[in-house]
């Protein structure tokens, strides 16, 4: 596939940083080093790191290594983690065309250079309606059109999909990139079944777009068995897959990874060169310890506990809301992720009700308009189930309900 098609202006201009490259080069035996301005480790206050797992599992990272942590690394991370999650990717997604990864600080570190690299003022992008708030922002500067794809329980409808682009104005250039969360979607905490993923893969080859898959809570699917990756099924190479260890090791280590067409992948590097260097060598070292310890098997079995425990959480949440919100809201109970989707029956607009009146009683809760392009007004609220005590989100739904029942009675005021 020629990606230079899909290559905004900037990124088409990028090119490798004289010093970035030479990175590879200083693991050669006996190469005597007097380009880049390395700080001499001998000089760094540490001496060895320990930290202690769940089970009692002393993990320790003794001097060479922390030293290697410590110092400058490689753009793409570091190469054994980028193998590791090489077989990972195998085990989980089988994908059948040429790839690569790097990783970045956090997923949406890599998200926000891939819509650098395919997007310039004015272009099209199909989201996904709602989507995430924090593509919307990033996106929102660039000056882009936002194509707003409906969904439901099962995420984006792809008849809507295929109606829009068969209608497309002959003189305006097709949109280059369909973005989504496919999997317990932040809000709606929807999941795209198999059969919707396989359309709208045929709809990306038929209309020639690329799919940038932001699936952060993949592994946090509550069905025995999880339903296979946009990653999965490309064959042409026209999938970017975001993944991240924020909700199944740690969201302070930011750090994730990017799997896609190896020519893009090396685009998004030469982006991390001039920008952020590489990800921290402390947390990919931590990691990549970590995960060495576990294994495949390992990993695979921690993000199941993972998501039973978040399971167990909606449970409780949708037990609380059952409780006191019936017949004032709907919700549908999610399938994976951290969110529920609520909508307030008979109220508008959200947003005063959840900025002002809830804060107020001490109840934090995100207003849906939050999630569209344009903010409009929207019924619907964003509640996360993931940290709360089930005290503390009885409590916040019973409260919740009592101002939805107060501003029901208050009449067809402004905010009814």
């Amino acid at each position: 596939m020629d990606y230079s098609q899909f290559l905004s202006k900037r990124s088409a201009l990028r090119k490798p940083s004289a010093i970035r490259t030479l990175q590879s080069y200083l693991s050669i035996p006996n190469m005597i080093s007097l380009s880049g301005g390395m700080p001499n480790p001998e000089t760094f206050p540490y001496k060895n790191m320990s930290f202690r797992m769940h089970n009692g599992e002393r993990i320790t990272i003794g001097e060479a290594n922390l030293k290697r942590a410590l110092q400058y690394s490689g753009t793409a991370g570091f190469p054994e983690l980028i193998d590791w999650l090489r077989k990972l990717q195998w085990e989980e997604h089988q994908p059948d065309c040429d790839y690569d990864i790097c990783l970045g600080n956090g997923s949406q570190d890599l998200l926000t250079k891939a819509f650098d690299m395919l997007i310039d003022e004015g272009d099209s992008i199909l989201i996904e309606k709602p989507t995430y708030v924090g593509a919307i922002s990033y996106l929102k500067p660039l000056n882009v059109n936002f194509v707003e794809l409906e969904s439901d329980s099962d995420g984006i409808n792809p008849k809507h999909l295929a109606d829009i682009l068969a209608k497309w104005p002959k003189n305006k250039p097709y949109p280059k990139i369909l973005y989504t969360v496919p999997t317990g979607c932040n809000p709606t905490g929807m999941i795209i079944p198999l059969h919707r993923k396989e359309q709208i893969y045929e709809l990306a080859q038929k209309y020639n777009f690329l799919i940038l898959e932001d699936d952060p809570y993949y592994y946090l699917q509550f069905s025995p068995h999880r339903i296979p990756s946009f990653f999965s099924m490309d064959i042409d190479g026209r999938v970017l897959r975001f993944d991240s260890f924020s909700k199944v090791i740690s969201a302070g280590m930011r750090l994730g990874w990017v799997s896609g067409p190896r020519t893009l992948i090396n685009r998004i590097v030469l982006h991390s060169q001039v920008v952020n260097l590489h990800p921290s060598g402390v947390s990919q070292m931590i990691t990549y310890r970590i995960l060495t310890r576990w294994g495949i098997g390992g990993f695979l079995a921690h993000v199941d506990e993972v998501a039973t425990f978040y399971q167990d959480k909606r449970d409780i949440f949708c037990k609380s809301a059952q409780k006191y919100l019936n017949g004032i809201a709907e919700w549908n109970v999610p399938n994976a992720g951290l969110f529920v989707w609520i909508k307030l029956l008979d109220i508008t607009d959200s947003t005063f009700l959840i900025k002002n009146k809830a804060m107020f009683k001490g109840v934090l809760l995100i207003p849906g308009n939050d999630f569209y392009p344009n903010s409009v007004p929207t019924s619907y609220v964003r509640a996360s189930f993931s940290t709360a005590t089930p005290k503390e989100i009885d409590e916040a739904l019973k409260l919740l309900g009592e101002m939805i029942r107060d501003e029901k009675n208050f009449g067809e005021g402004e905010y009814a």
